[in-house]
Order: C-alpha cells, then sequence, then structure tokens
C-alpha cells in the first residue's frame, strides 16, 4: 500500500542536511507538531549527503514516514505510531546540488538544521564553490547563494541549528564556514553579511532513537498503520532540545514553543550532563557490553555484571566530577538508566560503535581531564580506564577488505565502522607482550586526543592491566576486579 495523501499549502521553510533515523524523528516531528497545532511551522526539504537510497524512498512516500514512540511514560508502557507529515521532498547534494540552490533562494525560507555525525563538522580541502564536498562548505555556498540571490538584503539571513553532538556545535560551525568564505576568497560584502545576518545557535539534542525492531514487530506496525512504511523509525518518548539564544527565537521559530524544547543564554549544564553521561556513558560501556556478549541496550542493563559497572561508571566516576549543579546529577543519572532499560527498545550495541574514536575524543577526555583535577592526580578513574581497555580490544583489526576493516569477536567478524580502523589495524601489536608500548602510542596521540592522555598518573598502567586481563580472562573477570 502507500502511504496516506494528503495536501499541504504549507511554505518550506527549513533545509535540512541529513536524512538518518535521529534527525527525522527529533527536529522533523518538533515541526510536524507546530503544523498540527496550527501555528504553521513550514515544511522541511532534506537533503542527503550520501546515497543511503533514502532520497527516492522519501520521494516515493511524498515526503511521510511513521514514528514508533515506544517507552515508559509515568512509569506505564505507552506505544504510539503517528504518521509524521512535515518533510516536503528530498534531494541529493551529490546529484542534485544545483536543485539545492535554487531552494536557497526561497524568500520563506527561515532555518537550516543538521545531523551529520561528529565528523561531519570538519573541512576538505577538495571542496570547491562550484562541488561542495564537505557540509560547512555546502551551506558556504547556500548562504553564498541566498545572499547574492536576495543583494545582501538584512532581513534574508537565516537561523542555522546543527544538531551533531559536539560542545559548541553552533560556534564550530560557523568558525569553519567563515574559514571556507576565506579559502575561496569570497567578498567581503558576504563576509559582513554572513557576520552579521546568519545565525548559528549552539544546541543540544536527546532522544534514544535505535534500529529497527524484529521483522515480527515491524509487520505488526505496518498492518496498524495500514501501509508498508519502509522509513518506520522507531524512538522514545524522552526528547530534549536545548538552545544557546534569547527568548526571541520562539517567536520567529513556531516550533520551539515546546516543553521538550529550551531556550537560554547558556546551555552548558544541559550539554554537559547529556554528552558525558548518556553519550559518555554509552561509548565506554557498549564496546565491553559486546565482549560480555550483550547485543543491545537492553542486554547490558540486564546483565548481572554489566549493569552494575554501568551504574558505577556513572554515579562514581562520572557524575561527581561534572561542573554542574551536583544536586541535578543523580536525578539525571536514575533517568538515564531507567531511559536505557526501556523494555521496547532493541538499540544494537554495534550501531553505536560507528566513530567511537571522534566520540571517546569529545564525550570522554573532557571527563578524564576533569576528574584528575578534582583528585589532584592522587586517584585512578579504574572504570573509565577498563571502558576504554575494552574499546581498544573493539578497535582490533583482525583483515582489512579494501577500505573496510574487520575485527572478530565470540568467534564473529564485525566491521570496525570507524574513521580510524586502519591505523589501530597498523598499531595494534601482534605479539601481545608489547601491550604497553601499544597503549602508550594510543595514549600519546595528541593528534586523537587533543593532548597526550600519558601524562595522567596511572591511567596508561590502568588501561595496561585491564587490557590484559580482558585478553586473558574475559571482561567478567575484568568487571568484578573494578
Amino acid at each position: 500500500m502507500n502511504p496516506p495523501s494528503t495536501v499541504s499549502e504549507r511554505p518550506v521553510r527549513f533545509l535540512q542536511f541529513g536524512t538518518g533515523r535521529f534527525i527525522r524523528a527529533f527536529a522533523d516531528t518538533f515541526v510536524d507538531e507546530a503544523n498540527r497545532r496550527g501555528d504553521i511551522a513550514g515544511r522541511i526539504v532534506m537533503i542527503a549527503s550520501t546515497d543511503s537510497g533514502r532520497v527516492e524512498q522519501f520521494n516515493r512516500q511524498q515526503g511521510r514516514f511513521t514514528l514508533w514512540t515506544r517507552g515508559l511514560v509515568d512509569d506505564q508502557p505507552t506505544e504510539t505510531l503517528d504518521t509524521i507529515e512535515a518533510i516536503e521532498g528530498a534531494l541529493s547534494a551529490r546529484t542534485q546540488w544545483n536543485d539545492v540552490l535554487t531552494l536557497a533562494c526561497l524568500p520563506e525560507l527561515t532555518a537550516i538544521f543538521s545531523n551529520t555525525t561528529e565528523i561531519g563538522l570538519s573541512l576538505d580541502d577538495e571542496d570547491r564553490p562550484e562541488a561542495p564536498r564537505s557540509y560547512p562548505a555546502r551551506l558556504t555556498a547556500l548562504l553564498h547563494q541566498r545572499a547574492e540571490h536576495f543583494g545582501y538584503a538584512r532581513d534574508r539571513g537565516l537561523m542555522v541549528l546543527p544538531c551533531e553532538l559536539i560542545d559548541n556545535n553552533g560556534r564550530k560551525l560557523r568558525a569553519l564556514v567563515h574559514e571556507q568564505t576565506r579559502r575561496w576568497s569570497l567578498s567581503e560584502r558576504y563576509r559582513v553579511w554572513l557576520n552579521e545576518c546568519v545565525r548559528f545557535c549552539n544546541t543540544l539534542v536527546d532522544r534514544i532513537v535505535p534500529g529497527y525492531p524484529s521483522k515480527q514487530e515491524l509487520e505488526a506496525a505496518f498492518r496498524t498503520i495500514g501501509w508498508r512504511d519502509e522509513l518506520l523509525t522507531v524512538a522514545e518518548p524522552y526528547r530534549l532540545w536545548a538552545i544557546e539564544s534569547d527568548t526571541a527565537l520562539a517567536d520567529q521559530l513556531a516550533f520551539t514553543q515546546h516543553n521538550d524544547i529550551v531556550i537560554a543564554p547558556d546551555i552548558t549544564p544541559y550539554r554537559i550532563r547529556k554528552i558525558r553521561l548518556l553519550n559518555g556513558g554509552h561509548t565506554l560501556s557498549v564496546p565491553l557490553g559486546l565482549l560480555a556478549g550483550c547485543g543491545t541496550v537492553l542486554d547490558n542493563m540486564q546483565h548481572p555484571l554489566v549493569r552494575p559497572f554501568i551504574e558505577n561508571l556513572l554515579r562514581r566516576e562520572i557524575g561527581p566530577v561534572l561542573d554542574v549543579d551536583p544536586s541535578t546529577v543523580p536525578p539525571y543519572v536514575s533517568e538515564v538508566l531507567m531511559r536505557w532499560s526501556n523494555p521496547f527498545m532493541h538499540h544494537r550495541l554495534m550501531d553505536i560503535t560507528l566513530e567511537s574514536t571522534t566520540k571517546m575524543r569529545h564525550r570522554v577526555v573532557p571527563t578524564l581531564h576533569d576528574f584528575y583535577r578534582q583528585h589532584a592526580g592522587r586517584k585512578v578513574p579504574r572504570r573509565i580506564a577498563l571502558g576504554f581497555a575494552a574499546w581498544l580490544r573493539f578497535m582490533r583489526g583482525t583483515r582489512s577488505d579494501g577500505h573496510a576493516v574487520y575485527g572478530t569477536m565470540h568467534g564473529a567478524d564485525y566491521l570496525i565502522n570507524d574513521s580510524q580502523a586502519e591505523r589501530f589495524l597498523d598499531w595494534w601489536p601482534r605479539d601481545e607482550r608489547h601491550l604497553e608500548a601499544f597503549v602508550q602510542s594510543v595514549l600519546s596521540s595528541e593528534e586523537l586526543w587533543g593532548d597526550d592522555l600519558t601524562q595522567l598518573p596511572g591511567f596508561a598502567a590502568a588501561i595496561g592491566q585491564a587490557l590484559s586481563v580482558l585478553l586473558t580472562e574475559g571482561p567478567l573477570v575484568a568487571i568484578v576486579g573494578t
């Protein structure tokens, strides 16, 4: 069956770089709900950076997809199936770039969203004005097209709301766009317009969006909604979008008038809690869970040894060193543990390992520094060290196929979906007697971490010891030893 057909007269007010599960279960749902409330927030055109096939699928489905919300609300299991209709259509940045530039000239265009993962916020030396490759370069070209088209009118600026999970994402994206402007030698007039008329907001996004449920569950959902939605997206009920701005933003963007959206002049506390506890907790616990034979986040939370490790990691090592109001940490940790225990979720641990090196740098290394500052170097965070060691074991490549690197765990191969995979393939020693030198090489790489982590007293030794136990005695013995 085909998706339900409706006709909308709402204008396209948003461009969205990214078509993945997270952003469509997040930003797109807020816009959709505002439209349904009668606020007429507008519609979204998605721009895909990869050839995933989602452009064609979205256009076949007339931009519609089903959001399957599953979780606990007031401690009661709740499930809803809603058709999201905020998407006007989708374009490919690779093959339809001129069409994207045409959209930049829409007078009603208001804001740009993005979710390109952490590595998406970087430039490419091959970027060219006529054929940009990186997201910041594409954004630079799009904004330049708009400025030129409207004669640099001050009221034709846009708001940019990046949803990438890095600190000060708006500020970083703004700096990259200005750097690309410099590299392309674009005019001073454009630079001034960009500086004064385009608003880059730091944001923090929080919603767990796992992989697909079982085939049987999907088929049951298709029967319920009455059509076969190949873009059906599963999400938990919880949402938080913290946007760093003044309160005038709510008047400019109708969809931000929502209880799950926080507009504040400083969103640092929200960001620290979320990225260090929820995301950092995932980054440190997922490899250990995989080694222990777990397949999903729920498996981790039901494991008799992995769950206590996670709780102690959050409550004893990460939470106490965060630079936030300490009274807000215990309830947030309890909320995180409840969300991870969602019985409806099938959040595959392997999916969370995507680009885990970058995640380790942004989500874990800052906590390490905070821990050592608070304890004046007299205490070693042994649970963080074990999580780091388990991650090193996960990054142990056993073979390569072209540019793909594979590891082996429990007798089966898995793809190491990480831009640093080939480096670790070369780094890992053939003889495990050289583990200490391997750990030293990894931790001392300022390119990876922005710092030399061997300078943290006892951390390298703790990782080396944990890694040795993981390799010789297994994850359960290593967990008990912490």
